[in-house]
């Protein structure tokens, strides 16, 4: 949802309302005629038909043969750079993709995009239930996550309820946290263990685990590490996980800070 307050003095409407086409068509994946996207976007269809045929020229959007516009390829290239801008250096890569092959537990590096908890990069484990949302760029549910909740540690007690009052705490389980008050508690537990966690409280059955990578001042700059399971296996194995976790943290760490950018 945008902000109306926020809107800038100079934006430029034609932009704006081609974003909005794009965010439709992306949507619905069975495809929209240009009527539909008009309905959808309260444009007229006259503009609708001119922002979608620059869309389609530029390669953003497609045009089937019964009439309907999907995603275009360009959409995939724009994420392959958004996974490699997010990820950094290739070695960050190479040391999520030892940990996942050691582990068997999918890896996952978190930061803070804009001022959104985001994930910016990831290597599957084969023993890590499958969550495809859980891709660079995911920014949902910070309070349910464990690099979320890392993440969120790493602020002020006013920063923390500022974020949370901004994005507010869905549940997404029974067992999701959804006042501010028990995710305090939650997040002082994580510090005194050394490892912010979470049980069943984004997906029933699915733990993650998470540790600080690096604890810049810079916002932006600060980086966590997680890992996801099945419950089971945290209950069990918490310990070597953390100290795992801990262990390629530190690699990651060493990585990162010798290639800033």
């Amino acid at each position: 949802m945008r902000d109306p307050l926020a809107e800038p003095s100079d934006l430029i409407r034609s932009v704006s309302r081609a974003l909005r086409v794009l965010e439709a068509v992306g949507r619905a994946p069975r495809g929209l005629t240009v009527k539909q996207i008009a309905r959808r976007c309260e444009l007229t269809v006259a503009t609708t038909y001119h922002l979608v045929r620059t869309l389609a020229y530029e390669g953003y959007v497609i045009r089937r043969e019964d009439g309907t516009y999907v995603v275009g390829l360009e959409i995939a290239d724009r994420y392959r750079e958004l996974v490699v801008a997010f990820r950094g250096p290739a070695a960050v890569g190479e040391t999520l993709r030892r940990a996942a092959a050691d582990t068997g537990y999918t890896h996952y590096l978190g930061r803070f995009v804009g001022t959104r908890v985001a994930v910016s990069a990831s290597a599957d484990g084969p023993r890590s239930p499958y969550q495809e949302e859980f891709a660079p760029g995911f920014d949902e549910g910070a309070h349910a996550t464990a690099m979320g909740k890392a993440l969120l540690a790493t602020l002020t007690p006013d920063q923390r309820f500022r974020y949370l009052k901004e994005w507010g705490m869905r549940q997404f389980t029974p067992a999701t946290l959804v006042s501010p008050e028990a995710l305090e508690a939650d997040l002082l537990a994580g510090d005194r263990r050394g490892m912010q966690i979470e049980v069943g409280q984004y997906r029933p059955g699915v733990a993650c685990a998470a540790v600080v990578v690096i604890p810049d001042r810079d916002l932006e700059r600060r980086v966590v590490l997680a890992c996801s399971m099945p419950a089971a296996d945290l209950m069990a194995s918490a310990r070597v996980i953390r100290s795992k976790l801990l262990s390629t943290a530190r690699g990651l760490a060493d990585v990162l800070e010798a290639d800033p950018a």
